[in-house]
């Protein structure tokens, strides 16, 4: 099983400054940082989730922009965390309206962001509540799992459901095989907001990595 990361629950949303854009690995800042990196389909709300938990949402300036038309992360997104790390946006899989050679480009980005990146210390899989763990999801996870790397569950939207639903759907997530770490969350209302807060400040509070190589630039209690 993964290790259990260390939590720090705190309400205070992260201070968050955008870094850079990549499109390849060799073009990612330095790898001298921990790193926690948000996957998810293109439909999850993956960036209203990211503004959420830096303090942008309900009008104020996005951090991560956020479209009506799902897919619009097409490059690896890094922002700088004040206190050290990094929040990294990776592009969503599901629904984006690019041709076939666009979308292979992005997986390549992804999968050698995962295998190679050595700050990675913890992967956020976004999730829709009313519809978890579709077949993407759950490859992701295995992943995570077979890599000993700490992965969450993020059940965003977690509002449209009503609270036994809520319940009945955490309940099922945690119960995957691996024990999957899951939090319900709400980018609109805040649900879920201390708990991965906390879970993402105890990813991050590795400190600096030492001797990284240089790379090429260019609810525990449901409601």
């Amino acid at each position: 099983m993964p290790e259990t990361l260390p939590t720090r629950p705190q309400t205070r949303a992260l201070t968050c400054s955008f870094l850079g854009s990549a499109d390849r690995l060799a073009r990612c800042p330095p790898d001298d940082e921990p790193e926690v990196a948000f996957v998810g389909r293109s439909n999850a709300g993956k960036s209203s989730t990211l503004n959420r938990l830096c303090g942008r949402a309900g009008g104020k300036r996005a951090l991560a922009r956020v479209s009506k038309t799902p897919g619009r992360t097409r490059l690896i997104n890094f922002f700088a965390v004040e206190g050290g790390g990094r929040l990294v946006d990776l592009p969503g899989y599901g629904f984006a309206s690019a041709s076939k050679a666009e979308r292979d480009a992005w997986n390549r980005a992804i999968d050698d962001y995962l295998h190679e990146r050595s700050g990675l210390r913890l992967v956020v899989v976004v999730m829709d509540a009313r519809r978890p763990l579709q077949p993407m999801d759950r490859a992701m996870i295995e992943w995570c799992m077979d890599q000993d790397l700490p992965v969450l569950a993020l059940l965003n939207k977690a509002d449209k459901l009503k609270a036994g639903a809520r319940k009945r759907m955490l309940r099922e997530v945690r119960a995957e095989p691996g024990g999957t770490g899951a939090e319900l969350f709400s980018a609109i209302t805040g649900l879920g907001v201390e708990a991965v807060l906390g879970t993402i400040r105890g990813a991050l509070s590795s400190g600096k990595l030492e001797g990284a190589p240089p790379v090429e630039t260019s609810e525990d209690a449901a409601p």
